[in-house]
């Protein structure tokens, strides 16, 4: 039994959810997003909330699959998500002209980045960013796609993190002795 496939879906009054058979659309104040669904798993509404059912036990594996996607959806549209990033690093900073975000990373050349359809970006002390939007997987890919513009370096620390990261941190070259 899934035990994540079988929980519902509670449906907020500002939403509207579409359910057809091969996907489930949903509508809110932070715009539209549609889920395509699995072979095998379906979806109902009862009452105020949404109910993965399965039409067998081969599809269990995507069960849990479908009813997590569709939940994402449902609360991207009402809340959205962010994630937040740092930049470390002297002379590092970041800022917002039209759709694209302009950094400073150290490189012989300023990097361009285009924002994505979908996604808002906005930059706070010129080291400080927030990726927002209604797709939970277009802002985890979003940030990922940062952070490799420059990745944090394990000997000085510097670079692009997400907030709260942990990094470890390496000892740097030990000195040689003189006649070893």
């Amino acid at each position: 039994m899934s035990r994540i496939g079988n929980k519902p879906i509670p449906v907020p009054v500002k939403v509207k959810v579409d359910i057809s058979a091969a996907a489930v659309r949903v509508e809110g104040p932070k715009g539209k997003l549609e889920v395509t669904l699995p072979r095998g798993v379906r979806f109902e509404r009862q009452g105020e909330n949404l109910v993965a059912l399965r039409d067998g036990d081969q599809w269990r594996a995507f069960h849990g699959l479908a009813r997590a996607l569709v939940a994402n959806a449902v609360t991207g549209v009402e809340r959205g998500f962010k994630k937040e990033m740092d930049i470390v690093g002297v002379g590092y900073r970041a800022e917002v002209k039209g759709r694209t975000v302009l950094f400073s990373l150290g490189f012989s050349h300023p990097v361009e980045f285009p924002i994505p359809t979908g996604i808002d970006i906005t930059v706070d002390r010129q080291t400080h960013l927030t990726v927002m939007g209604a797709d939970k997987a277009l802002v985890g890919q979003v940030t990922a796609n940062i952070r490799g513009l420059r990745p944090p370096d394990p000997y000085k620390q510097k670079g692009i993190q997400i907030s709260g990261e942990r990094l470890k941190k390496k000892a740097g070259k030990a000195g040689l002795k003189a006649g070893a």
